[in-house]
């Protein structure tokens, strides 16, 4: 064998194979992003609606079982909403009691409905640095607030959006367990005062005589 040309062999087409596959093998691939802020659109949480703005009220936003839209002034199951955001900063109120959604008519007026509409009950959620939200309908623009009532001769146009302040879902007060009775003191007279021995079931031969 003529080791010579076998030395000055060009070499064959299996070494750029291997070297491309090898090059391949070494590019990085990108991670699939897995940010909590891309499940933005399926965050879901309960809070209530508290407002206090120049309206003149403080009050917490409820939807009622007959659809209207009133402001309480104690929280209650009623005031219980459950937000959705549809979008990152559009989301859909729901009462959680009434299982109705917040909407609002073109006229401002709100009101609560059993049906999902988008174009009237999603709203535009903006973040305030004072930690109050204001909520504006996506379709109208019109500020989500709770009627006057007490300042009829102020005209809508000429008030502000209201302010609401979300207050978590605090769960409901447990009752008192019924027929529980209040301890009574001790006995400091009594030999057992903390009444830790039990009663005496009988009576000790010693203390006969």
């Amino acid at each position: 064998m003529d080791w010579g040309r076998a030395k000055c062999r060009p070499p064959g087409l299996w070494v750029p194979a291997l070297a491309a596959l090898l090059l391949g093998a070494c590019q990085a691939h990108p991670i699939p992003d897995s940010s909590p802020l891309l499940q933005f659109g399926d965050q879901v949480r309960q809070q209530h609606l508290y407002t206090d703005d120049a309206q003149e009220t403080e009050a917490h936003l409820e939807i009622r079982a007959d659809g209207t839209v009133v402001g309480a002034a104690r929280r209650s199951p009623e005031s219980l909403l459950q937000m959705k955001a549809l979008q990152p900063g559009i989301i859909q109120i729901l009462g959680v009691q009434t299982s109705r959604f917040l909407c609002q008519r073109p006229d401002g007026t709100l009101y609560g409905s059993l049906h999902f509409d988008r174009e009237a009950c999603s709203f535009r959620e903006l973040l305030r640095e004072d930690g109050y939200n204001v909520y504006l309908s996506e379709a109208l623009g019109l500020p989500l607030r709770l009627a006057a009532g007490s300042s009829p001769r102020r005209a809508p146009a000429s008030r502000g959006p209201a302010r609401f302040l979300p207050l978590p879902g605090l769960p409901p007060d447990l009752p008192e367990p019924p027929g529980l009775l209040a301890a009574a003191p001790p006995d400091v007279d009594s030999p057992d005062p903390l009444s830790m021995v039990g009663p005496v079931l009988g009576q000790s031969p010693s203390y006969t005589s």
